[in-house]
This record gives C-alpha cells, structure tokens and sequence, in this order.
C-alpha cells in the first residue's frame, strides 16, 4: 500500500516537473515574442521617422513628397488594428517613389543627402528582418500552445493567442541593394 502511494506520489511529482518546465518554456516563448514585437515596432516607428525626414526635406519633387508623407504619416498614426495595412501602404510608396534609381540619386545628391539615403536604406532593411524574428517568435508560441497538454492543463494561463504581423515589407531595390 505504501509502496503504491509512494510510486503515484513520484509520477505525479514527474508529471508536476515537466508541467511546470513545459510552462516555463511557453513563458519565455511569450517573453521572445513581446521583445521581438517591441524591436519590430522600434523599426517600423524608426522607418517612418527616416521617411517623413526625407520627404519634408525639399529634396524630392512635390508629388513624391506628399506620398512619402501621407504614407508615413498614415503609418505613424494607425491604429494597432490596422497598422499592418499602414505599413504596407508605406512599403508601396517607397517602391513607388524610389522605383527609379535616378529618384535615389537625387536623393543622394542634395546637401546631406548621402547620410538620409544610407539612413533610410538601413530602415527598410532591417523592417523585413525585425517582422521575420517577429514572426518567428509567434510561429514557435502556436506550434507549443497547440499542444494538448498545454491545453488540457490551461498551462497559457489567460494570454492571448499569438497573432503574426503580416504586412508588405519588400523595399525599393535600389535602396535594399545599398550597402
């Protein structure tokens, strides 16, 4: 009898052990995924910054100017709900102005211009990149959540159910291009 309760006493303990290590590591999954969307939304914050920079800078032609502004301005402003298409308008209208490599050019060539092209090329690399660990981060959070164990036992306590940010993040090519 007491060998029986000692036997379930340690499957349980095993059992409590691998519960507990199993919610540890959908913790630190959830802590991954809320650092990678705060460095995410740093670049996305730092892209539009870099674009209203270059279109209040008179450098471009009026037309290419308001785009670049009301895209980033747009982008600055969204709400979470539809920040993603924000985003993607942003995406657009830097392909859309900067479409032609004589747009970076001029770009380039104004006073100081050289620094806002390298600037501005940085920010849209390193979008995708950031969206990419984002996404990542919330692919590995699902795939553990999907778990039964996890579940049955409620081990995601009330967290919301990761959501990827999916949005249009291809830049321009002669700025994706720049070294």
């Amino acid at each position: 009898m007491i060998e029986t309760l000692v036997w379930t006493a340690l499957a349980l303990g095993v059992i409590g052990v691998y519960l507990s290590w199993t919610a540890g590591r959908l913790d630190r999954l959830h802590s991954r995924m809320d650092a990678a969307r705060a460095a995410l939304d740093a670049q996305l914050v730092r892209r539009a910054s870099v674009v209203l920079e270059v279109a209040t800078s008179g450098v471009l032609d009026p037309a290419s100017s308001i785009v670049l502004y009301e895209a980033a301005h747009g982008a600055r402003q969204a709400e979470e709900e539809n920040r993603e298409v924000a985003e993607s308008e942003l995406s657009q209208a830097l392909r859309a102005v900067f479409s032609d490599a004589a747009q970076v050019e001029v770009l380039k060539e104004a006073p100081g211009g050289e620094a806002a092209a390298e600037e501005l090329a940085a920010a849209v690399r390193r979008v995708p990149m950031a969206r990419r660990f984002h996404n990542d981060s919330v692919r590995a959070a699902r795939a553990l959540r999907r778990h039964r164990k996890v579940r049955w036992f409620r081990l995601a306590g009330h967290a919301p159910f990761p959501l990827a940010f999916e949005m249009d993040d291809e830049p321009p090519v002669d700025l994706a291009d720049r070294p």
